[in-house]
This record gives structure tokens, C-alpha cells and sequence, in this order.
């Protein structure tokens, strides 16, 4: 980490999101608690009761009524936010096909939990992962002070592009830990994202359609645009990316990040907060004398493939290591890395799945998982 200055506080990763929101300055907040998001909406909440927060806030009685009153404010014009997790997350599936199918400018947090069947509350990626195919630009966050910043970036993209965003923080890994981070000032933050002013919102006055019907002679054109849409929405992810940077001093508009990767022959991919326990396995093994890399993805829609193909063309072999599983096949991040460098890397694509319903990821793990890519490996291995 960067040296402390002045300006960073001490903070839950919860309660630094919900700052992070309130000097977004949305005006309808709505929600329904839910394992590990709640404390996010707590501080909400609170900082509502305090006089603190100007937005409508408004109680839903279940994560599918809370994604359809956004869905709602956003199309009147309001700037608008939720959060959720897992069996919360799948609850909200069908407003959010509808809300990435209207093309509704939002944004959601999404302190990603292991979904049933069995029960479990702790953190693995597949509820995110899940909702891959639902028109929603996804971004995966490593530390607190990525979160907070992946925000600020999120309403520039969802505000300029019309498409949804959702940003990954794994639960009680970063929801629930404290790390010293910066929240930018308000005044700050309005040179950067202005006031919300959409071009086509609901009006009595000027009525408008969202969500028409649409027969087979129309679907399949509107959703093909829909693809094109996201497609192209990666230029504007990293041009709102690089103006943040510019702006604050912190990150860049790389939609990935490369560790030790100049001399690597294997490499490590993943997303999230998984990366900072593999820097430290890699640390240890660069010692030994082993080259091994690490290539963090932040973000899975739209996925960065030429980026990714550069930073990898001269890599022998490559781990993925998913924190989710599309049961029957392989890690999901897995068969999306396959899926969009088909024919352009050279190197060995392994899939290993770990992490699952908060199981601890050691040195041990990958270890193991480093051995089996040397051997070769063709199928998923579990760690």
C-alpha cells in the first residue's frame, strides 16, 4: 500500500462503499438486507436517519422489489443504487434482464457470496458470474480502495454508455475487513461526474416506452445491438477509468493488471481479492527461482481480449483459477479466457477451481495448483 497521508481513513469496507455512494449523490436508494451486503445499506440508512444523505430512501420488502424500484427511478431520471448478494442476487434475475434489456443506466454492489444448494453465507463469485449473460457491465474490485473507486467510475460509464454496471466485492473479505482508504471530496467528485441528466426519461409530459413488446421480427435485432452495445462499451470503461486516474492519481484505464509478468512462463489469472494472496505465493516463489506471473482481470463485461492476448502472447502456461463453477463444465473466468483468446495464445489453458463457499485459498493450494500446470493438465481440478 501506498504511504498513509492525512486523508485516509480507517474503514470498514461496507461503511467506505456506502460513503463512496452518498458522494455519488443518488437520489432513490432502495434495498433489502441480505448477508454480507447489509452492512452497506446500514450505513445508508444511517446516514439518511442523520441527515447526512439527501436520496429517497426507500424499504422493499425483497431483493426483486428493490431492483424493480430503481429500475423505476432511473427511467423517471433519478440517479439511483442498490446492492445485494446470492440467493438475493438470482432473486432480482428477472428485473435486471429487464433493467440491461431497457438499457437503464443504474448501479449495483454486489458482495458476492456462495449461492444454495447447499446453505452457506461466505464469499465465492458465483452469483456475479451468473448474471454474466444479462447485459450488465461487470467489474471485480481486489482491495477497499478499489471498490471505492470502481463506483465513482461506474455512474461515468452507466450515465455515458445507458448500460448497467455491477461491481464485485467478495463478502467478509472486503465487505467486512479494514483497510486505511481515501474518499474523495464531493467537489472532487463533481468535476468528474456531473449531475445526472438523462436524454429519454419517463415524463407524463413527454411519453415514452420502455420495454416494448417485441415480436420475432424485432427481438433478435434489439438484442443483437445490445451485444454491439457492450462490445463497444469497453473503450468508454477505459476512457472513464483513465479520466478517474487523471483526477485522483490512483490506477490507470487498463481493464487488467500485470504482476512479475515480464520474464513469467506460467501465469496465475483471476479476479478480485483472491489476488493479493496470489502476489504473496508468487513473492515466495520468485525466490526460489520459479517465473510465475500473475494477470488480474477487472472486468468480465466486456471482457478485455485484446489486452489480455498482449500482456500474454509470450506465456507458456496459464492457471485460471475461478472462484465459481459452471457445474458439467469448468471455472466459468475459465471458459470465458478460452472463449475469447481461441486461436491467439500459444500457452496451455488450465481451469482450477478453489475458494468455494468461503473454503480458505493457501500457499498450499496453489502450490498445487502450480505443480499440475507444469504436468499439464486437461480437465478442472478442484484445490
Amino acid at each position: 500500500m501506498s504511504q498513509l497521508t492525512e486523508k485516509h481513513q480507517f474503514l470498514e469496507g461496507s461503511q467506505a462503499i456506502a460513503k463512496a455512494v452518498e458522494v455519488c449523490e443518488p437520489q432513490v436508494i432502495s434495498a433489502y438486507p441480505i448477508t454480507p451486503q447489509t452492512h452497506i445499506v446500514e450505513h445508508l440508512a444511517k446516514m439518511k436517519a442523520d441527515g447526512e444523505l439527501s436520496a429517497e430512501y426507500v424499504y422493499a420488502e425483497s431483493e426483486f422489489a428493490a431492483a424493480s424500484i430503481v429500475l423505476g427511478a432511473s427511467a423517471a431520471g433519478s440517479r439511483a443504487y442498490t446492492a445485494t448478494t446470492s440467493q438475493g442476487l438470482l432473486l432480482m434475475t428477472e428485473v435486471l434482464y429487464d433493467i440491461g434489456g431497457m438499457q437503464i443506466p443504474l448501479v449495483i454492489t454486489v458482495a458476492s457470496r456462495a449461492v444454495s444448494g447447499p446453505l452457506n453465507i461466505w464469499n465465492d463469485q458465483q452469483d456475479i458470474v451468473t448474471m454474466r449473460d444479462a447485459g450488465w457491465i461487470q467489474l471485480f474490485a481486489e482491495t477497499i480502495q478499489e471498490a471505492v473507486d470502481l463506483h465513482f467510475v461506474a455512474y461515468k460509464v452507466t450515465e455515458k454508455t445507458n448500460i448497467p454496471v455491477m461491481i464485485n466485492v467478495d463478502g467478509f473479505l472486503l465487505t467486512h475487513t479494514a483497510e486505511p482508504v481515501i474518499i474523495p471530496e464531493k467537489e472532487l467528485i463533481k468535476k468528474y461526474l456531473p449531475t445526472f441528466n438523462p436524454k429519454v426519461k419517463l415524463d407524463p409530459e413527454n411519453p415514452k416506452t420502455f420495454g416494448a413488446f417485441a415480436d420475432p421480427s424485432r427481438y433478435q435485432y434489439v438484442r443483437e445491438k445490445f451485444h454491439n452495445d457492450l462490445l463497444q462499451s469497453e473503450k468508454v470503461v477505459r476512457d472513464c477509468l483513465g479520466e478517474y486516474a487523471k483526477l485522483t492519481g490512483r490506477g490507470n484505464d487498463d481493464l487488467t493488471e500485470g504482476y512479475e509478468l515480464e520474464d513469467a512462463e506460467t501465469v496465475f489469472i483471476s479476479m478480485g481479492s483472491v489476488i493479493g494472496t496470489i502476489k504473496d505465493f508468487v513473492d515466495t516463489m520468485r525466490e526460489s527461482g520459479k517465473k510465475i506471473g500473475i494477470l488480474k482481470i477487472k472486468s468480465l463485461r466486456p471482457f478485455p481480449t485484446e489486452e489480455v492476448v498482449e500482456k500474454l502472447k509470450n506465456v507458456q502456461k496459464i492457471a485460471v483459477i475461478d472462484k465459481s463453477i459452471s457445474l458439467g463444465t469448468e471455472g466459468v473466468f475459465a471458459t470465458e479466457l478460452k472463449a475469447h483468446c481461441y486461436g491467439k495464445l500459444s500457452a496451455e489453458i488450465s481451469s482450477f477451481v478453489t475458494g468455494l463457499g468461503g473454503k480458505d485459498i493457501t500457499h498450499k493450494d496453489l502450490l498445487k495448483i502450480y505443480e499440475e500446470v507444469q504436468k499439464g493438465t486437461n480437465k478442472t481440478v478442484f484445490v
